[in-house]
């Protein structure tokens, strides 16, 4: 070898050709060899391939290739999650086609993914906009709905008024549609449901079993779940009716002091037909979000309905309030506010100036402690509670459910915090629900035979509301039973659905259907899934329920889709801005506008200084994005991805840094001369090295198996510092080769060029993991720390498991040993074989 620098501009997609050509990453299910399913939650097609999905693929790509090393045969695919809103909204804002905006934004961010060499199957690609994907998906929801999985019922929606459409929840901001400002009202609409609900015991049981995956994950979707047992009872009225209610916590029955009905509840219905004012409110409260999360943070309004509700152990009338914040799809549409350890009813109670009073303390003691300013948890002993007082949460639950039980008027019951998913969309760019209305046949599955249905091309974005309601001749079609004229469901399937069966459709693609199952069983479950955060609820609880429910309906014999759960950190930043010192106002800049120096940092327009911010994640509006595609220009694929593997540990936040990437750019080129020094023909042994490279390799197979990929490059650097220093021999020339190997799945091209130069027989790629000499891995020799009268002295190399008389006599033949006792009796010498000696005078 005789080139000094290593040339990223030409060897990159030189390899990358060379991979292709070869089709090196192509799995194989007819193969022996033992399968291996690395996947990285597919990408949105928005545009551009941002540093997080770098981080995010490389992680993966480091796995699948090591796997592939070690002789698994690897499925390692990639794909598009490539229906939803932002292709809408570019079509409205840019007047452009969803499908041509999605398939142009494919093609950059694929290319983008290529330059960076990952080993990704692209035989396998697909997007979920493809109609031979969304046909399957169609055809699979049909299954879910004859396995009795799948229904439809009235359900309470964000719509807007002015742009005609029903809005998700994140697009009400402050009551008000997000596009149009218009004042969201909550309206009844017939939506389309899965049954996840029959399966909450199954996916809450299963996380018990899912021992590879974050316990905080774990956690969070046990939360989403919520298995609670608590009272169902039922109130008598003043009205001569009654009232039913749940309770999560009986215990705190007796801190009751109203009672509150969704606005939407038959009470609140009744009120409002009665009075002006009522119906005033409850139109007031039509306003608004529609989630628990969202009315947690409304302020909490109520009406005072006049009638009241006989408490069952006291005999006190409560008032019954129509509240804002009580919904009527979760429980009942009625509550039993206990204002003192809740904080929603604490806040309503307040407004309204109503009782507070203290039913759960955290001494008998406490019982007459003030609120200071908010709700209590409710965690102790119950205070203020008749029968009840001084027995544990726990055991006072029990005992109110037994005596309503033996009274005859509620009953103990086990709910679920979780609802069945609503799938409806009444969007355009999403699945087209395969169900047709017909007056006589009522809702009818579409014919298999005429499957998919597709969108319609011609479609107009300028006037508000789904476009296929309003398409002249789309919905238009005939009944699948009787023939006769009907009209096709316009709703779309939530784009959560696209995404809770895709890994399966990557490991089997048949043209006549969505996969086949044993084909399917060969690669599934996932081994290991890699993403972020933020997806550990609704699409990992979708996926797991999805693989679930085909279980049900015969398609799949696994319940679990995902075995190895890893959810990495971001990509951080620190931001650049100027705030206007009239206006006020705050303009921030890109990485690339400031010189960053250490004197701090100039915008390169001016020179003058901008506001160095905090390390945050990266965020087109803060403007502290990186462009993968100026970094992979300047510093090539390979220096960008040992950075994204090197110094903090792959679950924590990653803060981005120009002198990181620099130190990554020069560490390539060190590698470079170092593999120039291979000699073949070097003679001659070391044995510290070849111990030292034999321990690395078994350590960084271990590091990269426990996703611990910032361990492994700590390990290859210590490598690296080792050969550099060591004389040249066979040894070093064997260390060089190892090293070479070791940094392949982080520096594919790099260690591609490097043995093609050596000699190298065929693609890298595709050569095995280097092997381990066993009998190395275990050292000879041992450091002993040397003290007298417990204060370090010096430090000796022994051979491992050498007899205490031994180590006795080094130890005392050491001359600073011997300083430091200065001619004293020595009492006693205590040795610890192969750690310690201590002498003792």
């Amino acid at each position: 070898m005789t080139e000094t620098r290593f040339d990223p501009s030409s060897a990159d997609g030189r390899w990358q050709h060379a991979w292709d050509e070869a089709g090196c990453f192509a799995a194989d299910s007819n193969s022996d060899k033992p399968k291996s399913y690395v996947l990285e939650m597919f990408p949105y097609p928005s545009g551009r391939i941002h540093i997080g999905h770098v981080r995010n693929y490389t992680m993966g790509d480091v796995l699948a290739r090591y796997k592939k090393m070690r002789g698994y045969e690897v499925l390692h695919p990639m794909g598009w999650d490539a229906f939803g809103m932002p292709a809408e909204n570019a079509a409205m804002e840019k007047g452009v086609h969803p499908g041509g905006w999605t398939r142009g934004n494919i093609a950059n961010m694929k290319a983008q993914l290529k330059r960076l060499g990952f080993a990704l199957d692209w035989t396998r690609e697909f997007a979920t906009c493809d109609p031979e994907y969304y046909g399957h998906e169609q055809s699979l929801f049909i299954d879910l709905f004859e396995a009795g999985l799948v229904y439809r019922k009235e359900s309470e929606v964000n719509w807007d008024p002015v742009d005609q459409t029903v809005l998700a929840n994140e697009q009400v901001i402050d009551g008000k549609g997000w596009r149009s400002g218009a004042e969201v009202e909550k309206r009844k609409l017939n939506q389309w449901f899965l049954k996840i609900t029959d399966f909450a015991d199954e996916l809450l049981e299963g996380l018990g079993d899912l021992d590879k995956w974050p316990e905080k994950v774990r956690l969070m979707q046990e939360n989403w779940i919520g298995k609670s047992r608590g009272l169902q009872f039922r109130f008598e009225l003043s009205n001569g009716q009654s009232l039913e209610v749940y309770s999560t916590r009986p215990d705190t029955i007796f801190g009751a002091t109203f009672v509150a009905v969704a606005p939407d509840h038959p009470i609140a219905k009744s009120a409002a037909q009665a009075s002006e004012k009522a119906a005033e409110f409850v139109q007031l409260c039509k306003r608004g979000g529609t989630t628990a999360a969202d009315l947690e943070t409304a302020e909490k309004l109520g009406f005072d309905t006049g009638i009241t509700a006989e408490h069952p152990f006291t005999g006190e009338p409560l008032p019954v309030f129509i509240a804002n914040f009580v919904l009527m799809d979760y429980g009942t549409g009625a509550i039993m506010a206990v204002p003192g350890h809740d904080q929603r009813d604490f806040d309503f109670a307040r407004k309204y100036q109503l009782p507070i009073p203290r039913v759960v303390a955290a001494s008998a003691e406490d019982s007459e402690k003030p609120f200071a300013g908010e709700a209590e948890p409710g965690e102790g002993v119950v205070v203020n509670s008749g029968f009840l007082d001084g027995m544990d949460v726990e055991t006072a639950k029990k005992a109110v459910i037994d005596r309503a039980e033996k009274d005859g008027w509620g009953n103990g019951q086990t709910v679920w915090r979780l609802r069945d998913w609503g799938v409806s969309r009444q969007r355009y760019w999403g699945t087209p629900i395969p169900f047709v209305h017909c007056d006589r046949c009522g809702v009818v599955p579409v014919a298999r035979d005429q499957l998919p249905v597709t969108l319609p091309d011609d479609v107009d974005f300028q006037t508000p509301g789904n476009p296929l309601v309003r398409h002249p001749t789309w919905k238009k079609t005939t009944c699948p039973k009787c023939g006769s004229l009907a009209e096709r469901e316009t709703d779309t399937l939530d784009t959560f659905v696209d995404s809770s069966w895709y890994f399966l459709r990557f490991a089997s693609q048949p043209d006549d259907r969505p996969f086949d199952p044993e084909e399917v069983e060969k690669w599934l479950p996932v081994e290991q899934y890699i993403g972020g955060i933020e997806h550990a609820i609704l699409h990992l609880l979708y996926a797991r329920f999805w693989t679930r429910a085909l279980r049900h309906a015969g398609h799949l014999p696994f319940a679990e889709p995902f075995s190895s759960l890893f959810t990495q950190g971001m990509v951080t930043h620190e931001t650049y801005s100027r705030r206007d010192p009239q206006s006020g106002k705050q303009t921030f800049f890109e990485p690339e506008e400031v010189d960053r120096g250490s004197k701090g940092a100039k915008l390169k327009d001016d020179g003058f200084p901008v506001t160095v911010g905090r390390v945050i994640k990266m965020s087109k509006s803060k403007k502290n994005v990186v462009d993968p595609d100026t970094i992979v220009e300047r510093y090539g694929a390979d220096a960008v991805r040992w950075f994204m593997l090197s110094d903090s540990p792959p679950e924590r936040d990653l803060p981005w840094s120009e002198s990181g990437i620099e130190g990554c750019w020069r560490f390539v080129q060190r590698l470079w001369r170092l593999f120039e020094q291979h000699d073949v023909a070097a003679q001659g042994d070391d044995q510290a090295l070849a111990r030292k490279m034999h321990q690395t390799i078994a350590a960084v197979a271990g590091d990269i198996e426990a996703l611990g990929f910032n361990k492994a490059v700590a390990r290859i650097y210590e490598l690296t510092a080792a050969i550099e220093k060591a004389q040249p021999s066979a040894s070093r020339s064997e260390a060089i080769r190892a090293v070479l190997h070791l940094a392949s799945p982080m520096m594919p091209h790099l260690a591609e060029e490097a043995w093609q130069k050596i000699g190298g027989q065929g693609l890298l790629a595709e050569a095995p993991w280097p092997t381990v000499d066993e009998t190395l891995l275990v050292d000879d020799e041992v450091t002993i720390a040397v003290q007298h009268m417990g204060k370090l002295r010096d430090t000796l190399t022994a051979p491992k498991g050498a007899a205490k008389e031994d180590l006795e006599a080094l130890a005392l033949a050491s001359e600073k040993v011997q300083r430091s006792i200065d001619g004293a009796d020595i009492r006693k010498v205590i040795v610890v074989p192969d750690r310690l000696v201590n002498i003792v005078t």
